[in-house]
């Protein structure tokens, strides 16, 4: 379980093809102590487990889902990435309940600026946008956010320069995709009011 606030703006340091997955090594900058073996760690959003770890460095696996449900198939060395540890007991939840299991990807169509925020609106499957409510929650590449706008077919964001400046979002450009998760409790309420 995680609360959709990024922790660090990490990096891809290698992708390596594993049969029908891929393992990545990844880049946490400023990590204190290395990350324990089975550890959870949000990559973008993702829950993964940590199956090697050395200082600032680490390496998970993604599985043939992960690769087709996320956006982590297309990372290369280089790219930029969010990483969030998984809660503990006690700790505070100041975002929304986050899994880290993604429902699927959207992309971003529009960008634009709005003093110094950013308005982002995203094309996204019909088929996930009715979980979706304005003012509701939604987790873009694992950062918790509030929704502004939703459609049928996609839904927008308002950021503030802190997130710009912290996760992958402010590097986004119109095309790039982003993983969703819709928020826990409505799939639950989808799901008893059988829809």
């Amino acid at each position: 379980m995680f609360t959709g606030l990024v922790e660090v703006l990490g990096r891809v340091a290698g992708v390596v093809k594993e049969n029908a997955g891929q393992r990545l090594m990844l880049a946490w900058p400023g990590l204190t102590g290395s990350l324990a073996i089975g550890e959870s760690v949000a990559v973008n959003g993702c829950c993964l487990t940590v199956v090697a770890s050395d200082g600032e460095q680490f390496e998970v696996q993604a599985g043939p889902e992960t690769l087709l449900r996320t956006n982590l198939g297309g990372k290369r060395a280089g790219d930029r990435v969010n990483f969030e540890r998984s809660l503990r007991v006690g700790d505070r939840l100041g975002g929304h309940f986050v899994q880290g299991h993604i429902d699927t990807t959207a992309v971003l169509r529009e960008r634009r600026s709005e003093g110094e925020w950013e308005f982002l609106a995203f094309t996204l499957d019909p088929a996930c946008t009715g979980l979706l409510v304005p003012k509701g929650s939604i987790a873009v590449d694992g950062v918790s956010l509030t929704l502004v706008d939703v459609w049928t077919d996609g839904f927008s964001v308002m950021l503030i320069p802190h997130t710009l400046a912290v996760t992958t979002l402010g590097l986004l450009r119109p095309g790039d995709r982003v993983n969703i998760e819709t928020d826990i409790l409505a799939k639950h309420v989808a799901k008893l009011l059988g829809k």
